[in-house]
């Protein structure tokens, strides 16, 4: 790819993280400020992301992500959910408890990888789509976690369903997702498990950094 090209790529995509950290929308002007481009190179940037719908402009002049990133979030799911599964089959087998990946949408927590333990007599059914509050349950629990530069593992019983418990851990360091790691049972739980949790959270970070 000529210098060119990839210059303008990354500008391209530095200006989708900004206008995707939650803050609002951003005018032409702020923009610039906050990137250290000219207005010029502002503008044409977002003629192209706009015409592709990944950026939209509101009645104000105002900068917002356009529904086109929609379409690529969609994407991502399939990709999360196939990189997930060898650690949560692996970590399903090690505490026979139901391993899940959960990701936050809004306020929400979504499962978007659910793995059973193959020997364990009973275990929690828990669907992959299931969504619940993000201040409900150990999963929910470890995203706040997260956001607030914690990185701890969360113990819950009954928050979510009477007489489960739950193990969850925050995937740390990729700025782009907010998501966590963590086990569901009915039974009891041996102590090495939320260091197991722990463990299974940053393996999932190493493989999608």
């Amino acid at each position: 790819m000529a210098a060119e090209s990839a210059q303008t790529l990354e500008r391209g995509l530095r200006l989708l993280r900004l206008l995707a950290d939650g803050k609002g929308g951003r005018t032409p002007t702020e923009l610039s400020g906050e990137l250290s481009l000219s207005r010029p190179v502002v503008y044409r940037l977002l003629t192209t992301l706009q015409g592709e719908g990944f950026v939209r402009r509101d009645a104000e002049g105002r900068v917002h992500l356009g529904f086109g990133v929609l379409a690529l979030a969609q994407a991502v799911q399939p990709l999360l959910r196939a990189a997930a599964t060898p650690t949560l089959r692996r970590l399903a087998e090690q505490v026979g408890a139901t391993a899940h990946l959960t990701v936050a949408e809004g306020d929400d927590g979504l499962a978007v990888a659910v793995v059973e333990p193959s020997w364990t007599d009973m275990h929690v059914a828990y669907r992959e789509g299931s969504r619940h509050p993000l201040g409900r349950g150990a999963a929910g629990q470890a995203i706040l976690a997260l956001r607030q530069g914690r990185h701890d593992y969360f113990v819950t019983e009954g928050q979510l369903q009477e007489g489960a418990r739950g193990v969850a851990a925050p995937v740390t360091g990729l700025p782009w997702l907010e998501a966590s790691v963590g086990v569901v049972t009915f039974g009891p739980l041996e102590e090495s498990t939320g260091p197991r949790v722990v463990a299974a959270a940053a393996e999932l970070a190493a493989e999608l950094s």
